[in-house]
């Protein structure tokens, strides 16, 4: 698959040209008629499917096990899939991102849901081949193949796959260079990921391991996998799964033209969503406007579109350096088979309330006139209800939206209608798949949810300076992708050596604390503690470093400035500066 940024706004929207590659649909067709369908889903006895990733991808791999064990139940059969995701079920409904850097919880949480099963596919999703959780899972499957048959989905090519240095000592770090720090090995485990992945690369061709890992091109907002790389993520699992279950149930070894067909109704579904992006615009210019004011956007879900809005607004809190309380999503509908470990959730606080009760409860009453409230239906659900919800919302305020999917033939009833002073109203054509139309349907729904509203919080984020270019400034450094992502914006930005940089970014992140050479020399995933819950680490450092001034003088001039992009935007173009737009030499793969 390949895509390239739209030219009215690069930075937001992306057009997908759909032309698969030949040895990707080669892959995904092995893959289909002799992994999954062969190794599971023809002898189920015993069998799991296990989808697994931290961040984005585990939310992703959360989503479409739901989906697929509702497809199995709805077919009379048992359902085989589960999911994993770094740092357990309180981060499908909260920002987490630092569980994702240990190799080892990623193995201890396999062993556990894989206790007793005698076949196990392990698909492990890391958009830019970076994730330690997902590598120790794949290390561990190949080292056990009586048992597992891993395979690895990314978008990345294996000489590109991310390792974060276990030490950083910046005496040594400046006669360091990139190449090398790539290839130190995880923290806690002894391998780095592109060598687990080139292990991967040589065991396909026994057909004992696979790696799909086909090129879509780097991100409109560099590093932000949540979008083209979850939605690519998305379409390429739902394809190969979808197929696998046709293949199997209906006896037949399906060709290509059958997993192109699936891919040509995500092509549509495009099509279909970006017809309505005059209306997708003026929703983030006021999603924008109500965060500027510092009012709240709540994006209220039906059933699977409400994961997608939980995973939309928990993801802008480090992407963005945002507020768990600024963009939340809420699921409407019954939730109770849909985690593993819904106790987990429970009586948590308030960052890990995503339920229709906790809506009434904790935000109902509080709502006010600068708040926004998105709703996000289907008219096949419970439509007096979502009026019902609509008209409490709207004593609070009049900024509500709807998004409403409908298929050909159906209309939105008027007394619901009349409650939105604007709604995007999305018409599918119907479908004539005589097994999949229902649940390809269904997944048109969720990517195009996922697009209309990853576009509308990137936009108002945007539209609130926190974009420098096409990089996030502000973002929260969470975990060794995100430190080396800062330190990569600090040498572009900035034009100082290495070392420099990496001096300013500790002392930043320890603030007041004075660095010491025990500090220095510590791992990653200490400054990672440290910095865990500080906010505009990586704009402070910069302006020290374009002023060459101290810490406490960076934030004066941070605080002075209208926005986080404007400060920084001051700095590189005042007096004595000149503004540089040559990248300087990176740290990190396209995609993160």
């Amino acid at each position: 698959m390949e895509s390239s940024p739209s030219r009215t706004n690069p930075g937001v929207a992306c057009k997908p040209k759909l032309k698969p590659r030949p040895q990707v649909l080669g892959q995904l067709e092995v893959l289909r008629n002799r992994g999954v369908s062969r190794a599971v889903l023809r002898e189920p006895e015993g069998g799991l499917v296990v989808l697994s990733g931290g961040g984005t991808s585990g939310r992703m791999a959360f989503l479409m096990s739901v989906s697929f064990n509702q497809l199995m139940k709805g077919l009379g059969q048992k359902p085989l899939y589960t999911y994993l995701i770094a740092g357990g079920d309180r981060s499908v409904v909260a920002s987490r991102e630092g569980t994702e850097d240990s190799a080892l919880h990623g193995i201890e949480e396999l062993k556990k849901v894989a206790a007793g099963k005698k076949r196990v596919i392990v698909i492990g999703i890391s958009v830019g081949l970076s994730a330690p959780f997902v590598a120790g899972q794949m290390d561990y499957c190949m080292d056990n193949p009586a048992i597992f048959l891993p395979v690895l989905v990314g978008f990345n090519p294996v000489n590109m796959a991310r390792c974060g240095a276990s030490y950083l000592a910046v005496s040594s770090f400046s006669r360091s260079c990139c190449s090398s720090l790539r290839n130190d090995p995880i923290e806690d485990w002894s391998s780095t990921f592109r060598q687990i992945a080139e292990r991967m690369q040589k065991l396909q061709e026994k057909q004992e391991a696979f790696v799909l890992n086909p090129a879509i091109g780097p991100e409109g907002l560099s590093g932000s996998s949540r979008m083209k790389g979850g939605s690519a993520t998305k379409i390429l699992l739902e394809t190969l799964l979808l197929a696998a279950h046709k293949t199997v149930d209906r006896g037949i070894a399906a060709s290509q033209r059958c997993l192109l067909e699936i891919l040509r109704t995500f092509e549509r579904a495009h099509q279909v969503t970006y017809s309505q992006s005059p209306k997708i615009a003026a929703l983030m210019k006021q999603a924008s406007s109500s965060l500027e004011k510092k009012g709240r956007v709540y994006l209220v879900g039906w059933q699977t579109l409400g994961i997608i809005a939980i995973m939309d607004g928990v993801e802008c809190i480090h992407t963005f350096g945002a507020d768990f309380q600024d963009v939340r999503g809420f699921l409407i509908g019954d939730h109770s088979d849909m985690f593993n470990q819904k106790a987990e959730l429970i009586n948590q606080g308030p960052q890990f309330c995503f339920s229709q009760e906790d809506f009434l409860t904790s935000i109902l009453p509080s709502l006010t006139e600068i708040d926004t409230v998105v709703f996000v239906f289907t008219l096949d659900d419970n439509l007096i209800e979502v009026q019902t919800l609509v008209e409490q919302v709207k004593e609070k305020t009049a900024n509500i939206q709807a998004l409403a999917h409908s298929t050909v033939g159906q209309s939105l009833p008027t007394p619901l209608k009349k409650l939105f002073p604007s709604i995007i109203s999305i018409m599918w054509p119907l479908l004539f798949f005589e097994y999949e139309g229902n649940f390809i349907q269904k997944f048109q729904h969720e990517l195009s949810t996922k697009w209309i509203l990853n576009t509308v919080s990137t936009g108002a984020h945007v539209l609130l300076g926190k974009i420098l270019q096409n990089h996030m400034l502000d973002l929260r450094i969470r975990n060794s992708k995100l430190f080396w992502r800062a330190l990569a914006m600090l040498q572009r930005f900035s034009g100082q050596p290495k070392a420099r940089c990496i001096e300013t970014l500790l002392q930043v992140i320890h603030f007041p604390q004075p660095l010491s050479d025990d500090i220095r020399a510590s791992p990653i995933s200490v400054h990672i503690q440290t910095a865990h819950e500080k906010e505009q680490v990586i704009p402070i450092a910069l302006l020290s470093l374009l002023f060459l001034c101290s810490i406490p003088e960076a934030q004066v001039h941070l605080a002075a400035a209208p926005s986080v992009c404007e400060a920084v935007r001051s700095a590189l173009t005042g007096p004595g500066r000149k503004r540089s737009v040559d990248p300087l030499e990176s740290l990190e793969p396209a995609l993160l």
